[in-house]
């Protein structure tokens, strides 16, 4: 790409060169598998989508939140196949949009893309929050973390700054992870055996209780809308892995490298939340006070009181609970960074296809990052952020689980894109029809399944989560399945007026909508 010398012709970042993968202009070849596996896994942010979700996932499946942690890993292992398949063929960064528009057509792509960007953007709202609270804590300002004004600017601030982070370019943005990722692993797995030495010590807390085979056994699980609450809360914690597909065409090898970061990705999220999940048990329990797990106040945020409990907070397990603290906060650093990267590059990979406007479509000319995909989402994340924190009484709560349903949306529709594009060649091999055919379709199963039943049952209750909203015609319906059904439908809104407005890609997209997976597929 040609860049003039001069200042004012750098003020104008250009548009893309291309659509197709590799044309686009980004910053080929910057990324290893080693700094693509750091990405997928500093993305699902596992300290603090553990203090999240853990506690939420305890008051719905008790004892068997390990085995729920275990199951909600093979969707999530099926769909990063349907993942290193599709890539392999496609390395576009654009990731489901435009997969799903080569199998089903350019009205399905644009949806899956939408599916990827309101997913981001809902979570934002979640990681800024627990950057604020736990920013404050880190410096002794509790005071400050109890007051929604300033944890709501402290999170405007944390959004900005990484924003800024990913704009200026993706080789500083994975050296960062690579950092806080690691004290992130040795935190958590610190915690984790301290936690079982201390429960099957002589001074075992009160709440502490012996590892049973029966915390990994699913049919001990109260209730089947329980076990889908725990699944879908136990699927956003794994969620996260694919920028590392994302960021594709920025990767060396774009064909290989993102698909085996995405599986080893998920791998690894198994040991370390099977890990942590019984350790906390073990340590704190089931109880509905203090610090049990099942505590609803402690819900949306169990490792802040766990780590004072199992370090204490004197000496030298004062600094390691202050440090716990700051793990959790550079955990939600590091993914509020990776969360923009996948929106940016979808948003940007849909403007090179002419199917939102071409301004996000604009790469800089000197650090070769999205420009306009960067900024807008960091606004519209604030911009959220801030609704969200005005209309609902628990902005952790209710957008964890109404997230889970965009998330089963673009992971499905994945996996079932990978069976359709692939379709001719299922019968080549056994392996072909495994890995493009028999698992990507289970995964996708899994996954709408466990949507069709969180949306319109379990989270349509009025007595699930912390909102609810009459609905003309409906009733009184949860404000978790408000928020996820209403993005999505949004989104058809939107893809409408973009269908007006600018329906290029609507009529002639420039991508071959029919391919089957030809014979020479990878």
């Amino acid at each position: 790409m040609a860049r003039s010398s001069d200042g004012p012709a750098r003020s104008v970042a250009p548009l893309a060169t291309g659509s197709g993968a590799g044309e686009k202009g980004l910053k080929t070849g910057a990324l290893g598998l080693v700094s693509s596996i750091a990405i997928g896994l500093a993305s699902t942010a596992p300290a603090y989508s553990l203090a999240a979700t853990l506690g939420i996932i305890v008051v719905g499946v008790g004892f068997q939140a390990p085995i729920v942690t275990v199951l909600a890993f093979i969707p999530m292992l099926m769909i990063a196949y349907a993942y290193k398949e599709l890539n392999a063929s496609d390395p576009d960064c654009g990731t489901t949009f435009t997969w799903a528009a080569r199998a089903f057509g350019p009205r399905t792509g644009w949806m899956g893309g939408w599916g990827i960007i309101v997913a981001d953007i809902i979570v934002m709202a979640n990681l800024a929050q627990i950057a604020g609270v736990y920013g404050f804590r880190l410096v002794g300002l509790d005071s400050l973390a109890d007051s929604t004004v300033w944890t709501s600017i402290a999170g405007v601030v944390w959004i900005i700054v990484m924003t800024a982070i990913c704009y200026i370019g993706i080789e500083i943005s994975a050296a960062l992870q690579r950092w806080l990722l690691s004290i992130e692993v040795v935190m958590l797995v610190l915690l984790s055996v301290t936690a079982l030495v201390k429960a099957y010590g002589s001074g075992a807390p009160a709440t502490a209780a012996h590892v049973s085979g029966s915390w990994f056994n699913p049919f001990d699980i109260p209730s089947a809308g329980a076990f889908t609450a725990g699944m879908l809360a136990a699927v956003f914690i794994y969620w996260g892995w694919d920028t590392a597909v994302s960021v594709n065409e920025e990767t060396a090898d774009a064909k290989r490298t993102p698909g085996r970061a995405a599986v080893i990705s998920t791998v690894l999220l198994l040991l370390i939340y099977t890990l942590v999940s019984t350790s906390a048990l073990a340590f704190a329990g089931i109880g509905t006070e203090g610090i049990g797990l099942g505590n609803e106040e402690n819900s949306g945020d169990v490792l802040s009181g766990l780590g004072d409990a199992v370090f204490g907070t004197a000496g030298f397990g004062g600094f390691l609970s202050k440090l716990l603290i700051f793990m959790v906060l550079t955990s939600a650093a590091a993914s509020t960074q990776t969360t923009i990267l996948p929106t940016a590059r979808t948003s940007f990979s849909m403007a090179t296809h002419k199917a939102v406007p071409a301004v996000f479509g604009r790469v800089h000319p000197r650090h070769l990052t999205p420009t306009w995909s960067t900024i807008g989402m960091g606004l519209a994340s604030i911009a959220f952020y801030v609704l969200l924190t005005a209309i609902s009484g628990n902005v952790l709560a209710d957008s964890i689980a109404s997230v889970g349903l965009g998330i089963a949306f673009y992971y499905g529709l994945t996996g079932f894109a990978c069976v359709w594009y692939y379709r001719r060649v299922l019968t080549r091999s056994v392996k072909d029809f495994v890995f493009k055919g028999l698992v990507p379709l289970a995964g996708g199963l899994v996954l709408l399944y466990f949507f069709c039943y969180a949306a319109f049952d379990v989270y349509a209750d009025p007595d699930y989560g912390s909102t609810s909203i009459d609905l003309p015609l409906i009733g009184e319906t949860g404000g978790v399945t408000v928020i996820g059904i209403g993005a999505l439908v949004l989104g058809g809104v939107l893809m409408l007026v973009q269908w007006a407005v600018q329906g290029s890609w609507f009529r002639h997209p420039d991508v071959p909508v029919s391919a089957a997976g030809p014979a020479d597929a990878p």
